[in-house]
Parts: structure tokens; C-alpha cells; sequence
């Protein structure tokens, strides 16, 4: 593939993983729509469209996905969508992507992975960085919403690991969103009492379902074969960066020091993290970052 393919297919993946950041938050903030009923049309226009670009590619391939890679799928997604109800783009994408990495950080080390020193304190930076957001005061975004979010950071790292060698990537995830849909629509019944729906909210939740996250995904995995694991993994620090520029350039959001201050203390802790190469040729296994894995 040309380089000049993989950056652009690589820039669409991040826009577009970014971008689900930005339309659950303006779709709760400024439509009719409520969370779960976002949740359900985001699962179900997901899945209707990887479906078909499954069924479009040529060639045979294996993978499924399963019921409970599809539980951790839907965890994810219903927990940040009731997250955004009163968290910001940017706050919502960092805290998403320090406890992925959390996630997958320490699943390394339980299998028995160590850290090296920069590595070691790339994470105590990190971790201090998330705890700072959290700290009480004026600045501090709503608790049960960073924990909403925090849950769906762990909810996709442990999909993203269950992922791992489980066939074709784009196959397993369709398989694993048409497994998800119902469940986030036992979801929606069971909240039928405070649905809520309005078409710009509908417009927005099939966007992020079919645009951002089963047309990003199918990307994504285009690109992924052409990029050594490191690289893939670092790439990824972009997506809070984007979703906080898209939430000042097009939500209004303001960004305070403090979330600027944890922005860079996560970014930079995880980056070192993945950066610092392991002993034995390995890159980013300490971030359990595999060439078959995502983003949110």
C-alpha cells in the first residue's frame, strides 16, 4: 500500500473514531434523543452497515465475534453515551482513552509482562493525570458521568483484547455489533418510559453508527496491516486531541488548565508507555496494543 494511502486511510480512522465523541455529545445535548435510544440506533446502523461490507469484499475469511465480546461491546457503548449526558467531548474522549489503556496496561502485567523504568513511569504519570481530572473542584467534570465513561474505557479494553486472534477483524466486529443490537434494544425497552426521539437526534446516532464507527472500524482495519504495532498504537493519542479541537471549534466548549493539564499528562504518559520498547523486540506489548485492535 503507498504511504500516502495509509496516512490518509489512517487521518479518516482517527477523524472518525474522534468523531463519535462529537455526535453522541451534540446529539444529547442539543436534540430530543435520550442515551439509550442513541445506543440502540448506533449498535443497529453499525452493524447493518459492516454487515454489508462484509458481504461486499471478495474473498472467504474467518471470524464471528461472540455473545460476550458483544455484552463488553455494548457495555462500551451504552455507558458513553449515558456518560455524555453531561460530560464534554474532550473530557469524555481522554478519560475513554486513559482507561482503555489502563485496561490493557495492566491485563499486561497480570500475564506477566514488566515494565521498564520510563515505562513504569509513563503509567504513575498517567494514572496521576486521570486522578487529577477527577480531583473535587470548580473545574472537575460530573463524577457519575466520569465514571460512566471510565466503565466504557474498561468495557473496550476488555473487547479489544477478547479480539485478539479472533479471525478477520472487520467479520469478528460485525459479528460482535450484530450481537450487541439487541441487547441495547432489551436496553431500550426496559427505558421505554424516557425515550425520546427527533430526527436531527435519529440523523446523528445512524452517523455515528454507520459513518463513524462501521465505516471508521473498516478502515481502520485497511490500514492496520501497513503499520508496525507501535506506530498504530501512538496514532491513536490523536483521537482526544481531535474530539477537543472538534468540541471548541464546533460544540463551544471551553477547555480549562486543568483538563489541559491532565490532556497532557495522560497523552504523555501513555505515549511513553508505548514508546519505550521492551527487550526482545517488543513494542507496544506493554500497552497491550495488538495490530488487530482499536480504538473506541
Amino acid at each position: 500500500m503507498a504511504p500516502a494511502r495509509i496516512l490518509v486511510l489512517t487521518a479518516l480512522a482517527m477523524i472518525a473514531f474522534a468523531g463519535n465523541s462529537l455526535l453522541c455529545r451534540v446529539a444529547l445535548k442539543e436534540t430530543g434523543i435520550d442515551a439509550a435510544s442513541f445506543t440502540t440506533v448506533r449498535l443497529v446502523s453499525g452493524a447493518l452497515v459492516l454487515w454489508l461490507i462484509v458481504r461486499l469484499r471478495s474473498g472467504k475469511r474467518s471470524g464471528r465475534g461472540s455473545w460476550p465480546s458483544a455484552f463488553a461491546l455494548f457495555a462500551y457503548a451504552a455507558g458513553f453515551s449515558f456518560a455524555y449526558l453531561s460530560l464534554t467531548a474532550a473530557t469524555g474522549a481522554l478519560l475513554l482513552f486513559g482507561a482503555v489503556q489502563a485496561t490493557m496496561i495492566g491485563h499486561g502485567i497480570r500475564a506477566g509482562e514488566r515494565l521498564r523504568g520510563r515505562q513504569f513511569a509513563g503509567l504513575v504519570v498517567a494514572l496521576g493525570g486521570m486522578a487529577g481530572l477527577l480531583l473535587p473542584g470548580l473545574s472537575a467534570p460530573p463524577l457519575a458521568g466520569s465514571l460512566l465513561m471510565i466503565g466504557a474505557g474498561v468495557a473496550w479494553g476488555i473487547y479489544s483484547l477478547r479480539g485478539k486472534g479472533g479471525g478477520d477483524p472487520t467479520r469478528v466486529t460485525a459479528g460482535n455489533f450484530l450481537r450487541a443490537a439487541p441487547i441495547a434494544g432489551a436496553l431500550s425497552l426496559a427505558t421505554l418510559d424516557a425515550a425520546s426521539l427527533d430526527g436531527a437526534g435519529l440523523g446523528y446516532a445512524v452517523a455515528s453508527g454507520a459513518l463513524a464507527s462501521g465505516v471508521g472500524y473498516a478502515i481502520w482495519y485497511m490500514a492496520l496491516p501497513a503499520l508496525k504495532s507501535t506506530h498504530a498504537a501512538t496514532v491513536q493519542l490523536s483521537v482526544p486531541a481531535i474530539a477537543a479541537a472538534g468540541g471548541v471549534a464546533f460544540l463551544g466548549e471551553a477547555l480549562s488548565l486543568r483538563l489541559v493539564l491532565a490532556s497532557a499528562a495522560i497523552l504523555g504518559g501513555v505515549a511513553l508507555v508505548i514508546m519505550e520498547k521492551r527487550r526482545g523486540g517488543q513494542g507496544a506489548a506493554a500497552a497491550g496494543v495488538s495490530r488487530r485492535q482499536t480504538e473506541r
